[in-house]
């Protein structure tokens, strides 16, 4: 059906602030995806070692997340489909049909699968420094309780509880920022005036690698059609995309600048090692602090894996995108099953992740430049394709992120040969 985009400006122009921030729902479940435990190492240690020279690399990956996720967002608004569904019907080729199909079900749902081992064991972490209980023991508890909400099939839950993860996450990291005082010249020459200092690239790869997640497209698409349902819903769809991710660019940035400000210079081994520069300013109560802190970004990136997963698996078999399907349901335990047992058998997170990287790399150049042909059918989005400026800006995202995809392919394979 052929959309025109007067139906779009049904709304009244002038929109107060407290009306944008009463739209947010499906962008901070991509945000709360992408802030995991991951995030936070990494952004810990690139600022440990680059102090603010990096944070252009957060400002970058924030704004592709933007521009990709406002496409799938508007994808599923329009066309009343899910992401997989449209790389289905995209080809008409069997080859080209099939292949894509189930290139996107294997990579999305091994690396989901992998992902949830680390988030599960990262998540656990904040507990156990606080507890003394192993992490081993704690990650297959912590499983179990997402295995339950998830299977509770309320959206509206799941969504609520996301918000609430990312404000602990702003309440967290963002005030310890400013009680570290910074220095804004700094500060604003890391973000604006782009540098790669030597040995750095490895840095800006995992900080733009862990923030544009591929199957956070699939996420977006499905997701959103819970919320809106016409046209007129873009602009609804459009703030909340900008203001979620936003604020999870910010949440990373304030873990680079917290630990630029405070303990440069100073080898971080794991997220844990953040409360370290915390101490001068909390005292003993910076583990508490940073153990909230990882515990939420865990648990809200673990959530949103097995999601993902079964959201891009039903929409590219046609199940549909009803979290009270059992089709959807199998999936989801599946893939959490495989977390809780990864996370009970001693792996290696880092091992685990290295492996959900290699995949990430294969995926999401493959993932940006599918995204930009369906944009443009019109079969799919009547007057609602991508504009010149989108498809430029996109194109240059897509670019970058295949560069990252062989880089980040390439690194992959030399590690596990090493």
């Amino acid at each position: 059906m052929a959309l025109t985009k007067s139906e779009e400006n049904t709304e009244p122009q002038k929109r107060t602030w407290k009306d944008r921030l009463k739209v947010i729902g499906p962008g901070a479940i991509v945000t709360a995806s992408f802030i995991g435990p991951g995030t936070v190492t990494t952004a810990t240690r690139a600022g440990a070692s680059f102090g603010f020279a990096l944070l252009w690399a957060i400002l970058f990956s924030i704004i592709a997340t933007i521009i990709l996720q406002e496409m799938t967002a508007r994808l599923g608004i329009i066309s009343r489909k899910g992401l997989g569904d449209a790389v289905r019907e995209q080809f008409v080729n069997p080859i080209l049909k099939y292949g894509s199909m189930w290139l996107v079900i294997i990579a999305i749902s091994i690396g989901c699968a992998a992902y949830m081992a680390g988030d599960l064991l990262g998540t656990s972490l904040g507990i156990s420094t606080l507890t003394g209980i192993s992490p081993n023991i704690l990650g297959p508890i912590v499983g179990v309780i997402l295995l339950i909400l998830g299977l509770s099939g309320s959206y509206r839950l799941i969504e609520k509880l996301m918000i609430v993860l990312i404000v602990t996450m702003c309440l967290t990291f963002i005030t310890t920022m400013f009680m570290t005082k910074p220095d804004l010249g700094e500060l604003f020459q890391g973000a604006f005036m782009p540098n790669i200092p030597a040995g750095s690239i490895i840095m800006i790869i995992a900080l733009i690698g862990t923030t544009v997640v591929p199957y956070n497209l699939f996420l977006h698409a499905s997701n959103v059609q819970e919320r809106w349902n016409k046209p007129s819903d873009l602009r609804d769809s459009r703030w909340d995309t900008i203001i979620s991710i936003s604020v999870g660019g910010l949440i990373t940035a304030a873990i680079i600048i917290t630990a630029g400000a405070t303990i440069k210079g100073l080898e971080i081994k794991s997220a844990a090692d953040l409360s370290l520069q915390l101490e001068p300013i909390l005292g003993e109560w910076a583990l508490v602090f940073m153990s909230i802190g990882l515990f939420a970004a865990g648990f809200s990136s673990a959530l949103a894996a097995p999601l993902g997963a079964a959201m891009t698996v039903s929409s590219v078999l046609k199940w549909g995108n009803n979290m009270k399907d059992k089709r959807f349901k199998i999936v989801f335990v599946i893939i959490i099953s495989i977390g809780i047992i990864g996370s009970a058998l001693n792996l290696n997170p880092l091992s685990v992740l290295l492996f959900a990287q290699a995949l990430n790399g294969i995926l999401l150049p493959v993932i940006a430049i599918m995204l930009l042909i369906i944009m443009n059918n019109k079969k799919f989005l009547g007057n609602y394709t991508n504009t010149l400026r989108a498809n430029i800006f996109g194109g240059i995202v897509a670019l970058i992120c295949t560069g990252l995809g062989i880089y980040s392919l390439v690194d992959a394979i030399q590690s596990f040969l090493s």
